[in-house]
């Protein structure tokens, strides 16, 4: 009887196709062609971390983050974050404030309306003291869904508000399939084009109505970039 009510219990968990409102995340730094619904709201974590360099380990740096999301239509949603920095040096570890950032997101259209599916992201960053000048973030993200298969591309540009210097453009590529059991599998890529800074990885994702989950990670691909940045996301609809 018990191996009978554990059985039915993970075909319950794992085996209910995935068929939730909330906002989840098939990569952990591409966006996709999704705004949160009308009247809805999530909040999300978001664990980062980074290692500079494999071979030194103890210098690296870790982030959290919480997001609250809502949606003011179904095509426009509004979002905060507030975030957290903990460097680990020589065995130490520090945890502190690191500031905030508000994020909009708008879609146009619906989903196969256009031949790439277009959506708008527009972020605002602040340090927690004011001391470092504000930050600016633009996104043109266009996604395409073929079957199961969802391929999504994110050009970003990044401007300090207060430097006299030019935009970093940088990208975002993910390619993902999706079970139809809640469970998706792909591929991602990041960069920055005017750092020459390249990375590629898995990204793992899970996801049913009451909560969702994505995992991944990148490695270098040349020697200017991080060796390995990984990001842990879990979203709770409320």
């Amino acid at each position: 009887m018990k191996k009978k009510i554990l059985t039915l219990s993970i075909f319950i968990l794992f085996g209910v196709p995935f068929n939730s409102y909330a906002d989840r995340r098939s990569y952990v730094w591409t966006y996709e062609y999704m705004t949160m619904p009308k009247a809805r709201a999530e909040v999300e974590y978001y664990f980062s971390a980074k290692i500079p360099d494999s071979s030194n380990p103890g210098v690296n740096s870790m982030e959290h983050q919480i997001e609250f999301e809502y949606g003011i239509t179904d095509h426009w949603d509004v979002s905060i974050y507030q975030q957290l920095q903990q460097n680990n040096r020589a065995k130490e570890s520090d945890l502190s404030y690191k500031g905030f950032k508000v994020r909009t997101r708008y879609r146009f259209g619906e989903k196969g309306q256009f031949f790439l599916d277009p959506l708008l992201y527009f972020e605002y960053k602040r340090s927690a003291d004011f001391s470092e000048p504000n930050e600016i973030e633009a996104k043109v993200i266009l996604a395409k869904d073929i079957g199961n298969f969802n391929v999504s591309y994110n050009q970003v540009l990044e401007q300090v508000a207060e430097s006299s210097g030019g935009i970093e453009h940088e990208y975002t590529f993910g390619i993902n399939y999706a079970s139809g059991y809640g469970w998706g599998i792909g591929l991602e890529s990041k960069g920055n084009y005017t750092e020459d800074k390249y990375a590629l990885g898995p990204t793992v994702s899970f996801g049913l109505d009451k909560f969702w989950f994505t995992l991944g990670s990148v490695f270098a691909l040349n020697n200017k970039t991080d060796d390995i940045v990984a990001r842990f996301i879990v979203g709770i609809p409320l």
